[in-house]
């Protein structure tokens, strides 16, 4: 068997058995506390765990004939589950001719190889699951870099699975080559081999989007990112906002390739919403480190935007997933809490609730701070959006000056420009008909103001 067989994405339509081998769990519900590492790893629903592996496999279209929640109370070294749950799968395998099972869990490639040789069948695990995802759904060059790095990553610590090709040697030739390399040393370096290929081209990629953000910065727009769980709405929210035409379905990971728009703001301001790829619990490392260069986006946005499914079960755990990876990508905004930060949270799918679980959602949001309120919106029927592009604005102004503008009548040209070039919030004629215009404007703008307007005053 080939290393390249050995890469072949899974087959759509296979029957598939998902293992869901979960420890205790408790239900969290939204708007309580934060939770730590610690207590995230226990907050989770076995349900709604359940229901999103099932959405993972059914994402590459895998027939998913059977599912059933194991209740472990340690994880077994060899086979991660005990003897008598293997046993107990391996008859259901046999009984539904399962061709693949999907474990809902990181298994060491030991326990993988040891699963596969009890069950008789392909086994991949939650990481394997989502690089086949992130595989089938990378349509630009940049996409099909980064997941074919992960995904030689991800294979680099498995050459020891049920190879049995690299068990061989090759010989040397002559005195020369010595007893020769096995085929998991020729294997394992022509793998090495191609991931250093890949970081070359992804670093020429990474200088390419350099170049478009400071052309960006040269406009200059605030960037607004969207970042959330998956599935939780993004790109609903994003052609609802931008009225663009991104593929957003209910589907986990419908998107993946990032994408940009302008959008306009309720003063006549402009901002560059980008679309990002959706973050979900246990995303194996290596996407995080591959997809850095595309989430640099998220990085130097001045607007995050967290979107949330609020009629998720599962929604403060799912939120403290996205939190996580934001910190391990280095956005903290807890030093700047009470100022606001850069994150604004966006609570989606409120036309899903009940009358009585909205209005203690409205209880909630209204008990924070404003610079830390929630907006909650339905990016489906477009309830909320206006109070969302009132926060965006108000966000972005933070820090920006507000100025009092006399104008004369003829001077429609010097009107047209501080449209165009700042936040106009308020116009009103005096009684010499004389033009009183309030604008807010960006910082690197502001000397082009005075220039042109010297009587300008500030006023706050």
């Amino acid at each position: 068997m080939s290393l390249t067989e050995q890469q072949a994405p899974t087959a759509s339509g296979t029957r598939t058995f998902v293992v869901g081998p979960y420890l205790t769990r408790r239900k969290v519900r939204v708007g309580t506390v934060p939770l730590s590492a610690d207590e995230l790893a226990s907050a989770r629903d076995p349900e709604a765990r359940m229901e999103e592996a099932i959405g993972l496999a059914r994402a590459i279209e895998l027939e998913v004939v059977r599912s059933i929640i194991l209740s472990l109370d340690a994880v077994r070294p060899s086979t991660f589950l005990g003897k008598g749950r293997v046993e107990e799968i391996t008859e259901a395998v046999k009984a539904e001719e399962i061709g693949l099972v999907v474990m809902d869990c990181a298994l060491s490639p030991v326990q993988q190889r040891n699963l596969e040789r009890a069950w008789g069948v392909k086994v991949i695990d939650r990481t394997g699951l989502i690089l086949e995802i992130f595989g089938s759904r990378a349509h630009t060059r940049e996409g099909t870099l980064q997941v074919e790095l992960a995904h030689l990553t991800y294979q680099k610590s498995r050459l020891v699975r049920s190879w049995t090709h690299l068990e061989r040697q090759r010989g040397g030739f002559g005195f020369l080559g010595g007893p020769g390399e096995t085929q998991i040393e020729a294997d394992r370096r022509i793998i090495l081999e191609r991931m250093t290929r890949l970081e070359r081209d992804l670093d020429t990629v990474k200088r390419t989007r350099s170049l478009h953000r400071a052309s960006r910065r040269r406009v200059p727009y605030p960037i607004v990112a969207l970042v959330g769980y998956t599935n939780a709405g993004k790109s609903t929210l994003f052609n609802r906002l931008s009225s663009a035409e991104v593929m957003a379905e209910d589907m986990l990971f419908a998107t993946l390739d990032p994408t940009a728009r302008s959008v306009k703001l309720p003063h006549g301001g402009k901002a560059i919403l980008s679309d990002t790829v959706g973050f979900i619990s246990d995303l194996p490392t290596m996407l995080v480190a591959a997809f850095r260069a595309t989430l640099e986006d998220v990085i130097e946005a001045d607007v995050l935007l967290h979107v949330r499914d609020v009629s998720h079960g599962d929604t403060q755990a799912q939120a403290a997933d996205v939190n996580a990876i934001l910190h391990e990508l280095g956005i903290d905004d807890t030093a700047d809490a009470e100022n606001g930060g850069r994150i604004i949270e966006v609570w989606n799918k409120v036309d899903l609730l009940n009358e009585d679980e909205r209005t203690r959602l409205i209880n909630i949001a209204e008990g924070r701070s404003a610079n830390q309120r929630p907006v909650l919106i339905s990016a489906q029927t477009g309830e909320g959006t206006e109070r969302l592009l009132a926060a965006i604005e108000a966000r972005i102004a933070k820090g920006r000056r507000v100025y009092l503008v006399n104008l004369q009548p003829t001077e429609g040209a010097l009107l047209n420009w501080l449209h165009e070039e700042t936040e106009v919030l308020e116009r009103r004629t005096d009684a010499e008909g004389r033009l009183m215009v309030v604008v807010r404007i960006a910082p690197e703008k502001e000397p082009r103001l005075l220039n042109r307007c010297p009587d300008a005053r500030a006023i706050r």
